[in-house]
């Protein structure tokens, strides 16, 4: 029951594809700024990977944060193309380009639906961030989990003017998940009144998600960016 979000904080699918439901398991979840700029959600399952683009291309998602590996075992297969187009339904997900700096790669995709040419097409972001094996409860690098946040923010800024979405997922839409959402309000925190309240920021993503930053060293390393941050000007 704990990686089930609560009604309230459902984000409903619109794109009609066939017999799909308009359930998708994943949450909304506030920045410090901006109501609902986080979808918190699990890695897409081999049969809800279509429902996964119709959550990004619905919610006008500009940015998609990876945290945990491709692994078929688990049921997490890779579910964009590394060149050409997918199609999933109506969605069309077309590979543009990708790149890889020390512990990220950066992947563009554009995506529309075909059955709505008029609505135009979106050009998404995929953050994978390969500096948190699945043996680690935490990331190995505070200096790199940071790297990641502020590339992310600035893809928001300056493709969307930040009004854009990000959907962020691990393994389940946890722990790692709601790591990377509490540490970004956190930076937008101190980048705004120069003060920070990590309890504060941890607990509004877990009342609306209760196994958002599900371990205590997780928690601790929330605060050990905040000082990165804080100390890296």
């Amino acid at each position: 029951m704990d990686v089930l979000p609560p009604d309230r904080c459902l984000p409903f699918l619109i794109t009609i594809d066939g017999e799909s439901s308009n359930y998708i398991n994943a949450a909304l979840m506030d920045s410090y700024k901006q109501p609902s700029a986080f979808i918190v959600t699990q890695h897409p399952l081999p049969n809800t990977v279509k429902d996964f683009w119709r959550l990004v291309l619905d919610y006008h998602c500009t940015s998609i944060v990876m945290l945990n590996d491709v692994d078929p075992a688990q049921l997490c297969p890779q579910y964009w193309p590394e060149n050409g187009v997918h199609r999933h339904g109506p969605i069309q997900v077309e590979f543009v380009s990708a790149d890889l700096e020390e512990d990220i790669i950066s992947r563009i995709f554009r995506i529309y639906n075909a059955a709505r040419p008029q609505d135009g097409y979106r050009m998404v972001q995929q953050f994978q961030f390969l500096g948190w094996p699945m043996y680690r409860d935490t990331p190995m690098s505070k200096r790199s989990f940071l790297k990641l946040i502020r590339q992310v923010d600035k893809w928001q800024d300056e493709y969307d003017g930040g009004e854009g979405r990000t959907v962020v997922h691990c393994l389940n839409g946890g722990g790692r998940s709601g790591t990377f959402c509490a540490i970004s309000i956190v930076c937008e925190m101190l980048q705004h009144q120069r003060s920070v309240d990590v309890f504060h920021a941890v607990k509004t993503l877990r009342n609306n998600k209760p196994n958002m930053v599900d371990l205590l060293d997780q928690y601790k390393f929330c605060y050990e960016v905040a000082l990165e941050y804080l100390n890296s000007g």
